[in-house]
């Protein structure tokens, strides 16, 4: 994803890393959800949580259109 204003590409890049490694354990996470594997549901429930305040911690330092530009993408 390309930035709106270029100096904000190096934090637009990890958001969007984040976000994905976010919605990599929030699959994990359903998937142990619907398998009753209450062990795993914790385990990827933990990762989301540290994710997600990854992801929110570079979101706060972006303008909100380079953060609307990145929910408006398919990985949002």
């Amino acid at each position: 994803m390309i930035a709106i204003n270029k100096k904000h590409q190096a934090m637009v890049n990890r958001a969007i890393k984040w976000l994905e490694k976010h919605n990599e354990a929030n699959d994990l996470r359903d998937l142990a959800d619907n398998n009753d594997d209450e062990k795993r549901y914790e385990k990827y429930d933990k990762i989301c949580e540290k994710t997600w305040d990854k992801y929110e911690e570079c979101i706060s330092e972006l303008p909100s259109r380079e953060v609307s530009q990145i929910e408006k993408s398919g990985r949002y």
